[in-house]
């Protein structure tokens, strides 16, 4: 018998530093799927923490990222997601056959001020919204 946890889909988040986009994405379908969908997030070149203005921004929208740590992108968490979205790692992510790959082009906000992040934080959520859609995941919130 198969347990609920296989019957989820699973989304892999990946950009360069793991430090910003995909911690916002994570953190947002996280948020809005509770356990309907497995997340994950990755980065090709990991930084050593999260964008201070990244949390910033994501507290503003009522989601605590301060205890998330960058990540470095694995063949096995690629291999264990049924959708892997990039966000500007280019050919760096590797490619399965049978998987989902979505290109995400948004703004890097490495370097940037709240100011800078609010609009890509809120892209980043709308994006999110239709994924759940695709997903057949009604969101939580």
């Amino acid at each position: 018998m198969s347990s609920p946890a296989a019957d989820r889909p699973s989304v892999l988040f990946v950009c360069v530093h793991n430090a910003g986009r995909s911690q916002m994405a994570a953190a947002f379908l996280m948020h809005l799927a509770g356990d309907a969908v497995e997340v994950r997030s990755a980065g090709s070149a990991p930084a050593d923490t999260v964008n201070p203005a990244v949390v910033e921004a994501m507290n503003e929208a009522g989601i605590d990222i301060s205890a998330e740590t960058p990540k470095i992108l694995t063949v096995e968490a690629v291999q264990a997601s049924d959708v892997v979205i990039t966000m500007g790692c280019g050919d760096t992510c590797p490619v399965f056959p049978g998987k989902t790959y979505l290109d995400w082009k948004l703004d890097d906000p490495a370097g940037q001020g709240v100011d800078a992040i609010r609009p890509i934080r809120d892209e980043i959520k709308d994006r999110i919204r239709g994924l759940l859609g695709d997903l057949g995941v009604q969101p939580r919130v």
